[in-house]
């Protein structure tokens, strides 16, 4: 092999676009960053969540054709915040940009940005929805603005300085200084530009340009209240300096969520005029079960189970915490004869022993042990 032999120019920039279902986008974006990036030397890197759809059969067609389109298809992967850690740890390229795969985010704003970090004023570019010629109409619906508009003012609380838009997915920054803060990224989440700036040792001075967020053209937002849990538990993870670990966090969101669950169809069963062994053993049984499925969506996202797997790992949770939930009722309803607690507090104790022990046994036999065995499982 002549290594010396011509080659196409390394490119100056390489545009991650992490993917899941967006198989309708990929030729329409890949046409738009052509257009808006003429005269830089560019690549895109599509890191696909291996998307049933054929997102990464749709990116690889025009990557036969284009050699500055790649396809990075991840399996058994799941996560916006790692697929940008693997498709800006696979480029050469100096700068590193992260936009979307649905169309929303501005491309023509892609130069501007480049040229704000090559004169050196910045350390980080956000394209922002809120700053000076931003357009946030493609937000579409009050309680996607009231989602974003509360993940705005707790990012601000975290950071200690004003942006704008730090929810932000349309960033730019210098590869060395992406490698220099990937080892301290959680990985987990939506929001990987809060976690760059809060991983950072050092502040990075951050500029806001403004830009257009549009309608979504093609298939349907990620955005939900789930997304704002695992928010939270990222912004908790920070705050406490990572002592422990981010899944813990989330988990216990959830936990605090199934108590809320626990308590509620303690209330009603009662209020039925089950006995208090009774309605502790059903409330017990629906928190563990609401408790898996949320956790199965957002604490275990990455290694979440589906169909057969799905059910034989809701078999598994509710066995491997049966002795949680035995200590549980047992606990709360000694509590309770023994005149040291009301209903509710004694119900809220046992609740809380569930939470602990099915933490233990989730992180270990439940989706860890499943995701050693993979398809085995």
């Amino acid at each position: 092999m002549d290594l010396n032999a011509a080659s196409p120019p390394v490119a100056e920039l390489a545009v991650v676009v992490p993917c899941f279902n967006e198989r309708d986008n990929v030729k329409p974006l890949a046409a738009r960053l052509d257009a808006a990036l003429a005269g830089i030397a560019w690549e895109a890197v599509f890191v696909d969540d291996d998307s049933p759809d054929g997102t990464a059969a749709a990116v690889r067609r025009i990557a036969a054709f284009d050699p500055r389109i790649r396809c990075l298809r991840r399996v058994g992967r799941r996560g916006l915040a790692s697929a940008v850690i693997e498709g800006a740890l696979s480029t050469s390229a100096a700068f590193v940009a992260v936009i979307d795969g649905d169309l929303q985010h501005d491309e023509t704003r892609l130069p501007a940005m480049l040229a704000a970090l090559r004169s050196g004023a910045a350390d980080i570019v956000v394209a922002s929805r809120f700053a000076d010629g931003g357009d946030s109409a493609g937000l579409a619906g009050a309680r996607r603005m009231a989602l974003s508009n509360l993940g705005i003012r707790l990012a601000t609380l975290m950071l200690g300085t004003r942006l704008t838009d730090p929810m932000s997915g349309f960033f730019m920054l210098p590869r060395p200084l992406f490698e220099s803060v990937a080892p301290r990224l959680t990985g987990q989440g939506f929001k990987i530009l809060l976690d760059i700036l809060l991983s950072s040792p050092v502040r990075p001075r951050v500029v806001e340009i403004g830009a257009r967020f549009g309608p979504r053209l093609a298939g349907v937002s990620k955005l939900s209240p789930l997304v704002l849990i695992q928010f939270a538990a990222l912004l908790l993870d920070h705050g406490l300096g990572g002592v422990v670990p981010l899944r813990f966090f989330s988990f216990a969101l959830v936990g605090a969520v199934g108590i809320l669950i626990h308590l509620a169809v303690l209330s009603v069963a009662g209020a039925a005029g089950a006995s208090f062994v009774a309605a502790q053993t059903a409330a017990t049984l629906v928190a563990m079960i609401a408790n898996f499925q949320l956790n199965n969506l957002i604490t275990y996202r990455d290694q979440r189970l589906r169909g057969g797997r799905l059910w034989r790992g809701l078999l598994l949770f509710l066995l491997v915490c049966g002795v949680g939930a035995a200590a549980n009722i047992g606990i709360a309803d000694a509590l309770y004869a023994g005149g040291d607690a009301g209903r509710t507090p004694a119900g809220a104790l046992g609740a809380v022993i569930g939470v602990v022990w099915n933490y233990a046994m989730s992180a270990t036999l439940v989706w860890g042990r499943q995701a050693r065995w993979g398809r085995k499982f």
